[in-house]
């Protein structure tokens, strides 16, 4: 009961706090022509003193909160225009001031540098998340999600899809700011169903504070599609094809009617494509020697579709209404070949095994939001969140293995099974949040609660002489999880003096979750594995404003946590040929980090940030010999003792000439691994990496637009024992705007030199092995967009574009 009573009493004290002297200030940046102006920077002054800075949103909108009473003044400033200064903006206690449109004077240089006045920087470093736009460069045309998130800055994407931030694994991914409960090979196959053309920006969040979700070591990446809010009624339609072994493209339209009542939106799409990878692994274990040799072919048709409204009940009141869903029907094709060999004469082929897959994989997804947004004052805010997520994944699979004799021409046996393996995921959550002036600062709290579940049926069948399947009640087995999480949070921020702002708070989550393992046969049977917990999660930040604009420091410290999900924790043993499997642990523990970072910014836009974490239990994919069969290998899950992660990241954009602007990102670390299992059985492995990413954009005569963009990334570690070498890659893009801007023709080619796959090298347990990879990622594509109807956003004196949208990440 005490967790309970905690949770209570921290929710309950915080809604009885009172408001002190702080006011709000907003306003909206036009051009001189009456567009919007995106991205501005908006700096307020009090005595030659810096106070605050925002930056405008996609609709030209800014807003300060929680402003001391007082006189300021304001400079907003964006690259091509003169900056626009405004003086005696008076800020009164509880009250608004809205300064309504501000008009941007056109600079003295020439028109051609003025172009840029709506362009999207490719990337934006923000004080709480680093953003990348992905309509920022041409070089994303024909990518899907998961090509995209290797593109990110600070982002890195293993051999086998997971993702990890500054070196950090465990990273919790959102989709307009849901959680998406996927992992595995079901998330790798939802991003590949996202492409370029329904994504807006992705968010990297490295160190979220006490008000977003304690899950995710490495942080939050958050997709964030597309959504027109634009008044009347509009829309888009796109189509990309693209080109490499194989072919790919996609398609969809979009539109939204909005008034000062309401905003309706939508879009449908499609994708149909086929994509492959070719791996190749030397395996020495156990006095074997195994060459394998896979190749996999993957084509997907994906009809995917989202849509809502935000109705404008008044100025103080919002209500929205989201839902969105895919189907996807899949096919897999592999092939997995071996020679096996003794391992002190490893030219001599003893046998061979021609093992591979096919399945049948069926996605269908649905998600379903309420959201109310009640501004009782203009610095004050309570948003509620109602949400529910079901997803069906199908899937069934043959597999063949085949053992011949060393010159292939003898078959020696026969051995084939079929799986069954449907999963059921269901998610309800609900939210609140709250935000209050209170002694100068703005105090916010907190509460959701999730409840997640999963059940999954593992169904072994083996063939008969006669081609019959006859179920194995051994092999197959059910595994459902069921986890719940209650969680509150409390947090503050306020400025304590003109140059030093302070953030801080606690988020505590009480995680109630069983699996529950359900053999077909008693004697197999296992107790259920209960995981009950609470945690604190601390986090805070201080931020010291240099005597020159733009120039400051920042160090934040948060804890975090990485629960195992079903994936992981799920023991099937499942079978992708008889000399490879793979299998889950329930026993997992929980891992948690702490992050302590340094920031540098100079000017709002040359970012440099000193990182270090460490790791307690952190869980790791780990390559082992196979318990039940010397000659198999297996990939297991398990916990690391440690894992300590020091990392440097640069991030600049230079406008080298009116013509040439440039986008470098730079980061450095050095991972050290150690974990000790007995028996002999440890890890003790270090690594310095490093990753540089360059992007140059032209403005070449005509109107026409070039760019070319690469990525070098060094050595480093995978998971807790695989160290891979360097590779790199290359791609070009050219973009014409037709039609006064409203038909937009982009041509790119990606991975020209075909030097993005990785090779290493895994040691651990008596097992080593030697691999390298490639997959389709030398690509040519081409995408057209239309955009039609009212493609300006007038002007609105109240807030909106709240809705559905507001507070997603929390």
């Amino acid at each position: 009961m005490k967790p309970v009573f905690t949770f209570v009493f921290l929710f309950l004290f915080s809604i009885t706090l009172f408001a002190q002297d702080t006011g709000l200030i907003q306003g909206r940046l036009l051009d001189n022509g009456g567009e919007a102006v995106m991205y501005a920077n908006v700096a307020l002054y009090q005595d030659s003193n810096l106070v605050k800075v925002e930056t405008s949103d996609e609709n030209g909108r800014f807003a300060m909160q929680s402003v001391p009473v007082g006189s300021y003044t304001l400079i907003a400033s964006y690259l091509g225009l003169a900056d626009y200064q405004s003086s005696n903006v008076n800020v009164r206690r509880g009250q608004s001031t809205d300064l309504g449109d501000l008009n941007f004077a056109p600079a003295g240089i020439e028109l051609e540098a003025a172009t840029v006045t709506t362009t999207r920087a490719m990337v934006e470093v923000k004080p709480d998340r680093t953003v990348f736009n992905v309509q920022g460069t041409i070089n994303a045309v024909g990518s899907d999600g998961l090509d995209l998130l290797r593109k990110a800055p600070g982002v890195t994407v293993d051999n086998n899809d997971n993702i990890s931030v500054l070196s950090r694994s465990g990273v919790l991914l959102y989709v307009d700011g849901k959680r998406l409960p996927l992992s595995g090979d079901d998330l790798t196959n939802y991003l590949r169903s996202l492409t370029a053309e329904q994504i807006d920006r992705i968010d990297i969040i490295t160190n979220p504070g006490a008000r977003y979700e304690a899950e995710g070591n490495a942080g939050i990446i958050d997709v964030r599609l597309k959504k027109a809010e634009n008044e009347g009624a509009n829309g888009s339609a796109n189509y990309t094809v693209s080109q490499g072994r194989y072919n790919r493209m996609n398609g969809g339209v979009s539109g939204n009617y909005r008034n000062k009542n309401l905003n309706a939106f939508g879009n449908i799409g499609a994708v149909r494509g086929d994509n492959y990878n070719a791996i190749d692994f030397v395996i020495q274990q156990n006095e074997v020697q195994l060459v394998e040799r896979m190749y996999n072919q993957n084509t997907w048709d994906n009809v995917n579709w989202r849509g809502g409204m935000d109705f404008f009940l008044s100025d103080k009141h919002t209500l929205g209404v989201l839902v969105g869903g895919q189907i996807q029907d899949g096919i897999h094709n592999g092939t997995d070949d071996f020679k096996i060999s003794n391992r002190a004469t490893p030219d001599i082929v003893d046998s061979l095994l021609d093992a591979g897959s096919t399945s049948f994989d069926d996605q269908n997804q649905a998600t379903f939001n309420i959201n109310y947004r009640f501004l009782p004052a203009p610095d004050r805010s309570l948003n509620i969140d109602l949400d529910y997520g079901r997803f069906r994944n199908e899937s069934l699979r043959t597999q063949p293995n085949r053992y011949l004799t060393p010159d292939g021409e003898t078959v020696l046996s026969t051995i084939t099974n079929n799986f069954d393996i449907p999963v059921e995921i269901d998610i309800y959550t609900f939210k609140t949040d709250y935000e209050m002036p209170v002694a100068g600062g703005t105090f916010g709290t907190g509460v959701k609660l999730s409840r997640v579940s999963t059940n999954n049926n593992f169904l072994f069948f083996d063939v008969n002489a006669a081609g019959e399947d006859v179920f194995n009640d051994v092999r197959s087995n059910r595994f459902n999880y069921e986890e719940n999480v209650y969680a509150t949070y409390l947090n503050y921020a306020r400025k304590l003096s003109d140059k030093v702002s302070f953030s801080g708070g606690v988020r505590m989550e009480i995680t109630d979750a069983m699996g529950n393992l359900m053999a077909f046969r008693e004697d197999l049977q296992e107790d259920p594995v209960n995981l009950d917990y609470v945690s604190f999660f601390p986090s805070a930040g201080l931020t010291y404003q240099l005597n020159k604009p733009g120039n400051s420091l920042a160090l934040n410290y948060g804890r975090r946590i990485n629960r195992p999900d079903y994936n992981v924790l799920n023991p099937f043993r499942n079978q992708e040929s008889q000399l490879s499997f793979e299998t889950g642990n329930p026993f997992l523990s929980p891992e948690i980090v702490d992050n302590l970072e340094l920031g540098y910014t100079i000017g709002y836009r040359y970012n440099f940030k000193l990182s270090y974490s460490q790791t307690s239990d952190q869980i790791t994919r780990l390559l082992r010999p196979d318990p039940i069969d010397p000659r198999a290998g297996s990939i297991t899950w398990d916990n690391l003792a440690k894992q300590t992660v020091i990392g440097f990241n640069i991030g600049a954009p230079f406008q080298v000439s009116k013509a040439w602007n440039a986008y470098v990102n730079a980061s450095a670390s050095h991972i050290d691994n150690q974990a000790d299992y007995g028996d002999g059985v440890t890890i003790d492995v270090q690594a310095f990496s490093y990753n540089i990413f360059q992007q140059h954009t032209f403005q070449l005569p005509k109107a026409f637009t070039f760019e070319v963009s690469g990525y070098y990334s060094g050595p480093g570690i995978w998971g807790g024992v695989f160290e891979y070498e360097e590779s790199w890659s290359l791609g070009v893009g050219i973009q014409k705007k037709f039609l006064n801007d409203q038909l937009n023709v982009k041509l790119s080619g990606s991975d020209l030199f075909f030097e993005s796959g990785w090779q290493g090298v895994s040691r651990f347990d008596g097992q080593t092995s030697f691999g390298e990879g490639v997959w389709d990622s030398r690509r040519v594509a081409l995408s057209l967009s239309y955009n039609f109807g009212n493609q300006k956003v007038k002007s609105r004196k109240r807030e909106t574009g709240l809705g559905s949208e507001a507070g997603r990440v929390n």
